[in-house]
């Protein structure tokens, strides 16, 4: 009885890490540009203490490995407005300083003239990150760079190019997902950079790209995961009443 308790409380504990990733995944589903993960994988981890020396038990393993399948595009008309095409990723610096990447482009103008997106992480160009001018309106190619015009200049207003977005590739790379949410190459130091490839990474003026979480298939795997927690609860009580029941069978009279 004892071994099916035990069984069934380390199906619990290995159950609440893959739940721990998809409530996460559920709070973010309107989020812009978030990315899901992959879902959490099994590993046998050797049972330490007494006992036979081939014991393994199944351990759940999350590493928050980034699925950057792209979301749902949503025009926007809004000139700073980006979407990432394909699986590219925009450069930002984290609130520590660290380079890191995201896929959330709804970028715009602090009051300290730098450009930065929803999160509030300053966009970094090839120069570090990017400041424009007082009073100038930006716009954004599909190339990545950056040119700003003076609203107030009468005919037609020359653009002048202020810098070009820190656009890399993340088809060929690893990237994990950092505690503050921005992402990092798996396996690397905090702030690396991922190296530049012959294809140009792209994006998608005046839009805005969804969360690739798809509500229903994460609510269904949250249905999924409530049934088995009941099943490993009710097997717990089971196996309760027939410990008990055995137990009261061997009283002496």
């Amino acid at each position: 009885m004892d071994r099916l308790v035990f069984t069934s409380n380390a199906t619990i504990k290995e159950q609440a890490t893959a739940r721990q990733v998809l409530v996460n995944e559920l709070a973010n589903v309107s989020t812009v540009g978030f990315k899901s993960s992959y879902d959490v994988a099994l590993q046998s981890v050797k049972v330490e203490g007494p006992g036979f020396d081939s014991r393994f038990q199944a351990q759940a393993v999350a590493r928050d490995l980034i699925r950057l399948e792209p979301g749902p595009i949503m025009a926007t008309g809004r000139p700073m407005d980006i979407a990432l095409a394909e699986k590219a990723v925009l450069a930002v610096q984290a609130s520590n300083g660290d380079l890191a990447f995201t896929r959330r482009g709804d970028l715009k103008v602090n009051p300290q003239g730098q450009l930065e997106n929803g999160s509030g992480h300053l966009v970094l160009g090839n120069g570090g990150p990017i400041a424009v001018p007082p009073g100038m309106m930006v716009s954004i190619n599909p190339d990545g760079t950056v040119f700003a015009r003076d609203p107030a200049q009468t005919g037609p207003a020359a653009s002048v190019f202020i810098d070009q977005l820190r656009l890399r590739d993340g088809a060929d790379v690893k990237l994990t997902r950092r505690q503050d949410g921005l992402f990092k190459v798996d396996g690397q130091p905090d702030g690396a950079d991922i190296a530049m490839g012959n294809k140009q990474p792209k994006l998608i003026p005046q839009a805005l790209e969804g969360s690739n979480v798809s509500a229903i298939e994460a609510m269904t795997r949250l249905i999924d995961q409530s049934r088995s927690f009941e099943t490993q609860i009710r097997i717990i009580k089971e196996t309760k009443t027939l410990d008990e029941s055995g137990a009261s069978m061997m009283k002496t009279a």
